[in-house]
């Protein structure tokens, strides 16, 4: 994020006062939840002066926290606002995603973007008795998920980096993506096609397929798993166009909402 995207803020002082503060909300979740002023404000392009009025107004009101090293973390306040959010994020995921499992017979999911990692906000079963099944509120690594990678797609690459160095790539299975580069080409591929696969990267004989929802309400991705007996090849062929088009249709639910 740099200073331009500043500029278009509304000249009235209240109203810019507002959306600067949410900005560097943002980009506060954008560094991964903790960061220092001279970094909020090389990522913001604000002037260091606005960025300090605009943290000591926020801590003020419990949505940031200074640490013991002066540095700043989003604050407990937010987590309220999340889970509220969160729940009405699934309930109109829902429809959509009760489509999708009647179209494919295998589980669906709605994942967002947190700090850095996804969090599952809803879920529609498969029928069959042997199927795939996440806790709401689960939080998973993003470079070994479908719904991770979907949502790595939506960033840019720059933010990628900073994420990855963060968390590196560790292995959870045997066809976990460990290699940066191996990564990025499958996040390219992905931007490309418009959806990205997880072949039992999280869990071994798992195949998923996910697609990010576009739109301004943050990263967001839908994904269908099952089975790699049931979602073989030719089930990848018929599922994939299904799955990129719930993502489209919720996006343009949450759009009008």
């Amino acid at each position: 994020m740099t200073g331009s995207s500043s500029a278009a803020v509304p000249a009235a002082t209240g109203v810019q006062s507002l959306a600067r503060g949410f900005e560097l909300l943002e980009t506060l979740a954008d560094a991964g939840g903790e960061a220092g002023l001279s970094e909020l404000a090389e990522r913001t392009g604000l002037a260091p002066a606005t960025i300090h009025r605009l943290v000591r107004t926020l801590v003020g009101l419990g949505y940031l926290r200074q640490l013991p090293s002066r540095r700043y973390t989003l604050g407990p306040r937010l987590v309220r606002l999340g889970d509220t959010a969160e729940r009405l994020f699934g309930r109109w995921a829902t429809p959509v995603l009760g489509d999708l499992v009647g179209e494919i017979g295998e589980t669906a999911n709605l994942a967002v973007l947190d700090g850095d990692h996804a969090v599952y906000v809803a879920q529609v079963p498969s029928p069959h008795s042997v199927r795939m099944f996440t806790e709401i509120g689960r939080r998973v690594p993003l470079h070994c998920t479908g719904v991770g990678k979907a949502l790595l797609t939506t960033l840019p690459d720059a933010d990628v980096t900073a994420l990855l160095g963060r968390t590196g790539l560790p292995a959870v299975t045997d066809t976990t993506i460990t290699d940066p580069v191996a990564l990025r080409a499958e996040i390219a591929l992905g931007r490309e096609r418009g959806y990205v696969i997880d072949e039992g990267e999280q869990e071994p004989g798992v195949r998923c397929v996910a697609a990010p929802v576009p739109g301004p309400h943050g990263p967001a991705a839908v994904s269908v798993s099952g089975p790699q007996g049931r979602v073989d090849e030719a089930a990848l062929a018929r599922i994939a166009p299904l799955v990129v088009a719930a993502g489209l249709r919720l996006g343009a639910i949450l759009a009008d909402t």
